[in-house]
């Protein structure tokens, strides 16, 4: 799938700066207008969402769409053509069916090396493959909670953490969540290909996966590639890619590569103010995040496993903010990291109205509060 982005003037050079960098990947995030396209073209073209909660991936594609309807998105989750399941750094993802198929075996290692990582002690001396066996006769078709799972495993493996045993199947065998869901809670899971009635890839191609990056993130280094995906040597995909992929250098030295053609808008180009949600892949897909916010106030954002909700002014972090709602009073509590000029708080203020209005459409009362 081509992304349908817009016409950008585009300087005939090979060396970017920050804000080239920046501008190049608003574009494909689908962040420097909002794109009318339909909610399965964005969520290819993004590669999936964030979902570690369920609310998150709503925010992220009203940001991005012209005339974004969750009816839209809850459709396509019970039409099973949208699903949600662990990927990418072996957390939850939204993902297009076709896009699970072939990213989940192909991150398989990365959801072994996770349970090693974290059950391994409490798994040692067990043979895996009986768990994993014994985990998809459970889910064969059956749905399970987290909970259930537990128990389940337990009786099978008597004296061993339930929790440990849960999780590993989890990151052993290729679930998904049964819809509908949304309201967390422990969503039940099931076994991905007798859910979809589809086999998963055979061999996927790792090449598939730098050219969807690319797309989606792009111009990026080989680091920022295995940031995303939690995969690991793929220096050695990007050399046998040849002359397929562009190669950039930022005005620092850095080697980037790219896409022939992918849209790289001048650094000047506007960017609008927008809000983005909690997890948003935008904040954690690249090794050195500088192309979106400094290292001071990457701390900020990223505190330990969370990823704070965060606002764009001029295509970088300038905030973070959060949204309560209390009886039918909705909240909308902005952290300015630096005070904004007139121009761009007016723009903040009218972006948070719409946020307001989309996240809490039955509130009565709605408004921003700016710390």
């Amino acid at each position: 799938m081509t992304a349908a982005f817009p016409r950008l003037t585009r300087k005939a050079t090979n060396v970017l700066d920050r804000r080239a960098i920046n501008r190049a990947t608003l574009a494909r995030q689908l962040l420097l207008r909002r794109h009318d396209m339909s909610v399965l073209e964005a969520t290819e073209q993004l590669v999936g969402l964030q979902a570690q909660l369920p609310f998150p991936p709503y925010i992220g594609l009203w940001s991005r769409l012209s005339s974004f309807d969750r009816e839209e998105l809850a459709k396509l989750i019970l039409d099973r053509q949208i699903v949600r399941s662990s990927l990418m750094r072996y957390t939850m993802h939204l993902v297009t069916t076709t896009d699970l198929l072939w990213l989940r075996p192909l991150l398989q290692p990365v959801l072994d090396r996770a349970q090693k990582g974290f059950f391994g002690r409490e798994t040692e001396g067990m043979d895996l493959g009986e768990i994993a066996g014994h985990g998809r006769k459970l889910l064969n078709g059956n749905a399970l909670t987290q909970v259930q799972l537990r128990e389940a495993m337990s009786e099978r493996f008597p004296g061993r953490d339930p929790l440990s045993l849960a999780y590993s199947v989890q990151y052993l065998v290729p679930l998904v969540h049964m819809p509908p869901w949304g309201k967390g809670g422990s969503v039940p899971s099931t076994l991905a290909e007798s859910f979809l009635d589809r086999k998963l890839t055979k061999d996927p191609d790792p090449q598939q996966l730098v050219r969807r990056y690319l797309a989606a993130f792009g111009p990026a280094t080989v680091k920022d590639l295995q940031a995303f995906s939690g995969l690991t040597f793929m220096a050695k995909v990007f050399k046998e890619m040849g002359d397929e992929l562009e190669v950039l250098t930022t005005d620092t030295g850095q080697e980037l590569y790219d896409l022939p053609g992918a849209p790289r808008p001048d650094g000047d180009t506007p960017a609008p103010v927008r809000f983005l949600p909690e997890y948003d892949n935008l904040m954690v897909s690249h090794f050195d995040r500088g192309r979106v916010m400094d290292d001071d106030i990457r701390k900020k954002v990223c505190v330990g496993a969370g990823i704070a909700a965060t606002l764009l002014v001029d295509g970088f972090v300038r905030g973070i903010w959060k949204l309560k709602e209390q009886k039918k009073t909705a909240t909308l509590t902005l952290t300015l990291f630096k005070p904004l000029s007139k121009k761009d708080l007016k723009a903040v203020e009218k972006e948070a109205d719409g946020v307001l209005r989309f996240a809490a459409p039955d509130a009565t009362t709605r408004e921003l509060v700016v710390a």
